[in-house]
């Protein structure tokens, strides 16, 4: 499996979105004032502008599927994420067979869910 991601994710506040994703390793690779790409290597996450969206509420998601999940929790780790609330960074679980995976929830209430191989882990 090769790293990579696909979203298109709201976003209340490109300035915010960038500094929580910039914690997690992301740098801005495209911005105007309708779109935001943010990338960290081959990933790449899009955002689209949602000023009155409420966390809460929303059901927005994208899967993350890497070679090496626990690297990959390991960096989101250092941004001192909670565990719990809006944002949050979860532990890492099985979740079907040799399928392990942790979920992470930015600002404006999105998951992503970072899947990979145990056999890898």
């Amino acid at each position: 499996m090769s790293d990579r991601i696909t979203a298109n994710l709201p976003s209340r506040d490109f300035d915010a979105t960038i500094a929580f994703y910039g914690r997690l390793g992301f740098v801005v690779g495209y911005r105007d004032a309708h779109w935001l790409i943010l990338e960290r290597g081959p990933l790449e996450l899009e955002f689209f502008p949602w000023p009155d969206l409420d966390p809460a509420g929303s059901s927005f998601s994208a899967c993350i599927r890497v070679d090496d999940l626990a690297a990959l929790h390991r960096d989101f780790s250092a941004a001192g994420l909670p565990g719990h609330g809006i944002p949050r960074l979860e532990p890492i679980r099985p979740i079907i067979d040799d399928l392990l995976m942790f979920g992470l929830v930015d600002l404006d209430g999105s998951l992503l869910r970072g899947l990979g191989d145990s056999a890898a882990a």
